[in-house]
């Protein structure tokens, strides 16, 4: 409930690694964030710093990532972001930015992409329910179709 929920625009720095565990499908990969500013004295933009976040995905998300995002893509990342930090033995403390991702996306205004849905594995039949009919009805008198009602434009006014 009280989580920090983030959404970050940047490029993949590594390649995804993938892999089948116990608990499902996961996925992650290191994203580079750099913040972009305009520089008046330069009259340019300028590059400011560089956060790394290492993004984590599972189930189809993960498989999703697998098949189709590479290392330089411009991605954005939406999820719950984790900080830890840690000391290791005879090192010094060090933090490190998580993000548990719950969607994944091309960055579409510096590129375009093409979206193909997932296939979804084959989900048992729980009854056997009839199919519902989708069908228009068929037109009534002059083409319109039945139930409806037939309106007639306003004659048009002339102005002079």
């Amino acid at each position: 409930m009280n989580e920090t929920v983030v959404c970050v625009v940047g490029n993949v720095a590594t390649q995804p690694m993938y892999r089948e565990a116990a608990s499902g499908p996961s996925a992650r990969f290191r994203l580079a964030v750099t913040a972009r500013y305009w520089d008046r004295e330069k009259s340019t933009w300028t590059d400011g710093h560089t956060n790394f976040f290492t993004v984590w995905a599972n189930r189809q998300l993960a498989v999703n990532v697998a098949a189709c995002v590479e290392v330089g893509q411009p991605v954005v990342v939406q999820g719950r972001l984790k900080v830890r930090t840690e000391v290791r033995e005879g090192q010094q403390q060090w933090a490190s930015a998580d993000i548990d991702a719950v969607a994944i996306g091309h960055d579409l205004s510096r590129g375009t992409a093409v979206f193909q849905r997932a296939a979804r594995p084959e989900a048992p039949a729980t009854a056997n329910r009839p199919e519902p009919n989708w069908e228009t009805p068929p037109p009534g008198p002059a083409g319109v179709p039945d139930g409806a009602t037939a309106q007639q434009a306003p004659e048009p006014v002339a102005v002079t």
